[in-house]
């Protein structure tokens, strides 16, 4: 049985404006490990892979921009709304309901440079 999610690859166009937009944007720590660059937070990671020069295994047909990510911030999400904006990042909707995986969520989204949609994420009490 599957316990949790250990890390996942996202395939993006240009590794290090993936790396400053989200060590900038969202906090995450920059890895480098075996010549690679990833992304750390609390509790995961996010290996990178660059369109063209994957590692292998891969998926069968990565690209950029097809991911639709959410992450929980404990932060409320007027103060992540503010920190957005004053980064001059677009919000495409703010404050709207969610189903969690846990528990309900309130939820705000954003896309990261490559397009893939985040959803940053309070969770609330069910």
């Amino acid at each position: 049985m599957i316990e949790r999610l250990d890390h996942f690859v996202l395939t993006v166009a240009d590794i290090q404006r993936s790396v400053s937009f989200y060590t900038e944007v969202l906090g995450m720590k920059e890895i480098d490990f075996a010549g690679r660059k990833a992304l750390s937070y609390v509790g995961g990671k996010i290996n990178l892979h660059e369109v063209g020069k994957e590692f292998e295994p891969k998926a069968r047909h990565p690209k950029a921009g097809s991911a639709d990510l959410c992450f929980i911030t404990l932060e409320p999400l007027s103060k992540v709304a503010d920190h957005l904006r004053a980064k001059g990042i677009e919000i495409i909707e703010e404050a709207v309901r969610r189903t969690g995986s846990r528990s309900p969520l309130l939820s705000l989204y954003i896309r990261d440079p490559d397009g893939n949609l985040i959803e940053l994420s309070n969770e609330e009490e069910s």
